[in-house]
């Protein structure tokens, strides 16, 4: 078991045929959400952002190979619908049942195929890892590997799975995210939890700056493990949902390398974030990154467009350990610093001297194969 299925009270299973994809997820109990703040948000968010008010989940349904966004009244009644067939393969009401789909934007679900899919996974819902990988695979898109988490405490479990690897610039969760853990906890402090570790985890990543209309993180709690300690319940679901968020940039379209860039000595942790968010947002940075060329004046020229304040000759600024400004003086050794970028994963860490804020950000390079990507993506 790699995650969810690793949580007492969860069982899942998934169909991948071609593009499309269906995935279960069953669970009951206290839930929470975050969703995208992309004003054109898909028919499943608006039908989430209404049935979150409840509270509770009994499962959750997922497709994947059409977005259901930029549909209308059409696509809202779709999205019930599907709620409706999940519901119908599985004994549940359907008020009970979420929704997230992730695909093309502008076409409309085929509702056939969701119920011949919902029938066909229902039966072989189970508590498995191999239930949990057919579950994961269903989701994806341009994925090239599906994505779980796990934190095991000694009282209680935390899992999640997720999918996202273009349109990342998530403004709220993640693109897909479903996590579950068998702590009993309140509603309110379970949406406190996953907001807050929203902000530190899936909004920390950026892939080619956009923010996609299907954006969702959904936590269901099913209370197997009793009353647990809040901190150490906030700590193990903010670990869950940061492995995740790297996963995800590590996968982003095209990457060849994950970029971490970790910012301090900001006036505060908001403000290091956005630093940080910024320079893994910067296309000079991410092509400079693809091509391990130690053009590190672009981190520094990215940092000070992010709108927060510090001296830009009081900043260090280091590659993978090797010194390339220290104290707003040059020091850098190009040969170096070309050797710290070589390998799949670049990290630079930068001191604001600013302040005691601090936060790391997560992208990837970018390459030729993001454009051949999306430049085909629906032909």
């Amino acid at each position: 078991m790699k995650s969810i299925c690793g949580v007492e009270g969860v069982g899942a299973w998934g169909i991948k045929e071609g593009k499309f994809g269906l995935a279960l997820i069953r669970a009951s109990g206290t839930a929470a959400g975050v969703f995208t703040s992309n004003k054109v948000r898909a028919a499943p968010v608006e039908v989430m952002m209404e049935r979150m008010e409840r509270g509770t989940l009994d499962a959750v349904v997922v497709n994947s190979g059409c977005a259901n966004a930029y549909t209308g009244e059409r696509g809202y009644r779709d999205a019930v619908e599907m709620c409706t067939i999940a519901a119908g393969a599985l004994g549940l009401d359907p008020a009970s049942v979420g929704v997230a789909s992730t695909g093309v934007i502008g076409r409309y679900l085929d509702l056939p195929l969701i119920r011949d899919q919902c029938g066909r996974v229902a039966p072989l819902l189970a508590r498995s890892g191999d239930a949990e990988d057919a579950a994961a695979k269903a989701i994806m898109t341009t994925d090239t590997f599906a994505k779980h988490a796990l934190v095991e405490t000694e009282s209680f479990t935390v899992g999640g799975i997720t999918k996202g690897s273009g349109m990342i610039a998530p403004n709220m969760g993640t693109m897909l995210a479903f996590l579950y853990t068998d702590a009993e906890v309140e509603g309110p402090v379970l949406q406190e939890i996953l907001r807050q570790a929203t902000r530190r985890s899936f909004n920390r990543v950026v892939v080619d700056g956009d923010t996609s209309t299907n954006d969702v993180a959904l936590c269901t709690a099913t209370g197997a493990a009793g009353n647990v300690d809040r901190d150490e319940l906030a700590k193990a679901i903010e670990a869950v949902c940061r492995d995740l968020a790297v996963q995800i940039a590590r996968d982003g379209e095209g990457a060849t390398k994950l970029l971490a860039v970790t910012v301090r000595g900001a006036p505060d942790e908001d403000a290091a974030a956005e630093v940080a968010r910024t320079i893994v947002a910067s296309p000079l940075v991410k092509t400079a990154v693809y091509g391990e060329d130690p053009n590190w004046g672009r981190v520094v020229a990215a940092a000070g467009r992010a709108g927060v304040a510090f001296d830009p000759y009081a900043v260090s600024l280091r590659v993978g350990g090797t010194p390339l400004v220290l104290r707003g003086e040059i020091v850098a050794d190009l040969v170096q610093a070309k050797a710290a970028m070589r390998g799949d994963t670049v990290a630079f860490d930068l001191d604001l001297a600013a302040g005691d804020g601090k936060a790391t950000a997560w992208g990837c390079d970018l390459t030729e194969k993001y454009v051949e990507i999306n430049g085909k993506y629906t032909t």
